[in-house]
């Protein structure tokens, strides 16, 4: 985590928890809410964002948002589940921050929209780069090349805390892997955010060794460990019952 600067006000940092900071921030209007807990319309991302330090009462506006028997994605949420609730997936990841990357145009990269989506949705299938669904597009700038007019890599805007925005997507056609066009793609998309003034930031899985290190070589370093995972409400919740969290 960056090290706190002399005269620097001590607090959580955008970063620190980064669905809650864009869901009250730039992509505020794409927010449901219920009490202090948001999240993303389900078609368009399925992290939810509770409180820094949830209580009770946030675990219980979970729970009434996501339903029973539901699951709920909780992107860095590193604290303990309520009782009765099953962690259905978790796994160890780290957040890369900007630390000097070349970011740079890409005459071939075109900008993808609603109409591409069928063809993104195709992309990620086969490809498997993290959660995008038929709504994402609609998180940000969307870049991917063709050939043959047909779409082989593509990447984008995920999360977008105040001042940062997150690189996500990012996935190549086994076909045509060893070209380079991810690291093209995730350096042209760096230079449209760096043209907005915020910088860049990604996540992936802490085992994704080869990635990392190409996201190192590009000028990306290690901010924060951090885990995804995801918690499955309670089928039943009888009247009174708690479900704050252990």
């Amino acid at each position: 985590m960056d090290p706190p600067r002399l005269g620097a006000p001590v607090g959580p940092h955008p970063l620190d928890n980064p669905a809650l900071g864009s869901l009250t921030g730039p992509h505020a209007r794409f927010a449901e809410r219920r009490g202090r807990v948001l999240r993303y319309p389900v078609d368009v991302s399925p992290w939810l964002a509770l409180p820094d330090e949830p209580e009770a009462d946030d675990w219980a506006d979970l729970a009434a948002l996501v339903g029973p028997g539901g699951e709920a994605p909780l992107a860095g949420f590193t604290g303990q589940t309520p009782d009765g609730w099953e962690v259905t997936f978790s796994v160890e990841g780290v957040q890369l921050v900007d630390d000097g990357i070349g970011a740079v145009p890409d005459a071939e990269a075109v900008r993808l929209g609603a109409a591409d989506v069928p063809e993104m949705l195709d992309l990620v299938e086969r490809t498997r780069p993290g959660p995008f669904l038929p709504r994402t597009v609609e998180l940000g700038t969307y870049l991917g090349i063709r050939r043959n007019g047909a779409l082989i890599a593509m990447a984008g805007e995920r999360l977008h805390p105040p001042g940062w925005t997150e690189i996500s997507a990012v996935c190549t056609d086994p076909g045509f892997r060893g070209e380079g066009l991810a690291t093209r793609l995730i350096l042209a998309v760096a230079h449209g955010i760096r043209e907005r003034g915020e910088t860049l930031f990604l996540h992936t899985a802490a085992g994704n060794t080869n990635a990392i290190r190409l996201y190192e070589s590009l000028g990306f370093r290690l901010r924060r460990t951090t885990r995804f995972m995801a918690a499955r409400v309670p089928e039943h919740l009888a009247d009174g019952q708690t479900v704050g969290a252990r």
